[in-house]
């Protein structure tokens, strides 16, 4: 027997052609234009494109969820506030931060000669000498 020889036994399944009559009729399931009742359509698959919008930098990590405070510096509280206690509420009525329960921070740049109070306020250190050494107190 040689390879011209040879005879399938079984019959060959015929390839599927769109739209020439029969059951499915002249758009064989496809619907009626665009993209993808198209032959040969470009169509993305969706990991790639998830892939492509992921930014191409070296040591790429997401934002930290914890929220910075809100930074104030002594000079700021020089001009709002006369000798007085200040947590957030009073921050809140004299219009420096929109929110109660935002975070806040004093740092220490300008100068004080005002006795402040601060109560659940984060103060740095150079703040906490300047307030201090005003006759004020960080509680």
């Amino acid at each position: 027997m040689q390879l011209h020889e040879l005879q399938i036994i079984y019959k060959k399944k015929s390839k599927k052609r769109v739209g020439r009559g029969g059951k499915r009729g002249t758009y064989s399931g496809k619907g009626m234009k665009g993209q993808k009742s198209r032959a040969g359509r470009k169509m993305k698959p969706m990991e790639m494109d998830l892939i492509q919008r992921l930014p191409k930098l070296r040591g790429f990590k997401n934002k930290s969820l914890r929220e910075k405070p809100l930074i104030i510096n002594i000079a700021d509280l020089e001009k709002k506030f006369k000798n007085d206690i200040i947590d957030n509420k009073a921050l809140l009525e004299a219009g420096i931060i929109k929110k109660l329960n935002r975070k806040v921070k004093i740092l220490g740049e300008g100068k004080t000669k005002r006795i402040f109070q601060t109560k659940g306020i984060l103060v740095s250190k150079i703040a906490k000498d300047k307030i201090e050494t005003a006759g004020g107190k960080v509680l």
